[in-house]
């Protein structure tokens, strides 16, 4: 998304570089505009939970418990050599000792083998629930509820990061205000 935005403020300089018919209070304009759609779409990134996941996309699990999931793979546009390809580059020859490997979101590939520790679960950020997230743990939403009041919060929104990982839940509240 960042090499995009430079991409197209690169464009905006130039055009006013290379046009002498543009003036300065119109490249201003541009300018100020550009700047705003960037402020507003990573506010809504950041505070509307599909919004975020649209514009910047969510990791797929590729293989689960040393079973290749074709669909995944399809849906995120790869074919059985570029799957192939990245779990050897993981370190991967045998797909039966992989217990998880998810595509993030920046296209590389994260490799849980059997035996190892288990993946940390982004389960709330900045103040938002990932259903998938949950879905995928097994978890619901009243477990949620109930962890987190042992640990004295009593909204989500209080929550700037809580992970899951090796069956405790750690959560980062937002400072105090």
């Amino acid at each position: 998304m960042d090499q995009l935005q430079n991409y197209v403020l690169g464009g905006i300089i130039g055009g006013v570089i290379y046009n002498p018919a543009i003036t300065m209070a119109q490249f201003l304009v541009i300018l100020l505009l550009w700047a705003l759609l960037i402020l507003v779409t990573r506010y809504l990134k950041t505070h509307i939970h599909w919004f975020g996941k649209f514009i910047e996309g969510e990791p797929i699990t590729l293989v689960r418990n040393g079973e290749m999931l074709v669909e995944n793979c399809i849906r995120a546009n790869l074919s059985a050599k570029d799957v192939d390809f990245k779990l050897r580059t993981a370190g991967v020859y045998d797909i039966r000792d992989v217990k998880r490997a998810i595509l993030e979101q920046n296209g590389q590939l994260t490799v849980l083998n059997r035996g190892e520790g288990s993946i940390r679960y982004p389960v709330i950020v900045d103040g938002q629930i990932d259903p998938d997230v949950l879905d995928v743990m097994g978890k619901d939403q009243e477990w949620l509820d109930a962890e987190l009041s042992k640990q004295g919060i009593d909204n989500i929104r209080d929550v700037y990061w809580a992970t899951y990982r090796e069956n405790v839940l750690q959560v980062e509240p937002f400072p105090e205000k």
